[in-house]
């Protein structure tokens, strides 16, 4: 479940403004480039060229994006509304609905292809999104593990000297050489 993202009401407005902000940056540069490319010779021409491309053609492109963000984001929201948990499920289905009702003026067999590709395109997304969460997640135990091992070979271990109430360390490291037996089970995990 995702804390940073705003709740759902207002979630449409925020997806719709961040995609049209995406799509006026992205359409700007590409559709400056084409121009660019296909203005006549001379870097004059072809730099005025690029500049009215972008002037003509950006915004359409960002309100396309803004379209799309705006009604993935509420399909998301009804869905998270009906089945009561957020999940990737909820943004798979929100990508294959919205491709479908976007190609909804070109018929029946456009609207499965375009909903098939979103559903495939949000899966894509998703799971790469889970799997770069797990690699850190398990990197981030493998480091801790590493570290606490670090410690526990320098000889810098300290001895528990308060009650359930007191719970601070003796400034004075612990001495003993041998280890103890939550040392031996962690490095038993490592190996």
């Amino acid at each position: 479940m995702e804390y940073s993202r705003e709740p759902c009401p207002w979630r449409v407005i925020d997806d719709c403004g961040g995609a049209f902000a995406m799509g006026s940056i992205g359409g700007s540069l590409f559709q400056s480039a084409i121009g660019f490319r296909n203005a006549p010779s001379g870097f004059r021409r072809r730099l005025y060229g690029g500049l009215t491309a972008a002037k003509i053609r950006a915004p359409q492109v960002a309100g396309n994006f803004a379209v799309w963000g705006g009604l993935f984001s509420a399909i998301e929201c009804t869905l998270i509304r009906c089945r009561s948990k957020e999940d990737p499920w909820n943004s798979i289905m929100s990508g294959a609905l919205t491709g479908g009702v976007l190609a909804a003026r070109t018929g029946i067999p456009s609207m499965l292809g375009s909903a098939t590709f979103g559903g495939f395109l949000l899966a894509l997304i998703e799971g790469v999104g889970i799997m770069v969460t797990r690699l850190q997640a398990d990197f981030f135990a493998q480091h801790n593990d590493l570290y606490e091992l670090e410690q526990v070979s320098s000889g810098k271990r300290y001895a528990y000297t308060g009650g359930i109430s007191n719970l601070e360390l003796s400034k004075q490291p612990h001495t003993s050489s041998a280890p103890t037996s939550v040392e031996i089970e962690r490095i038993g995990k490592l190996w």
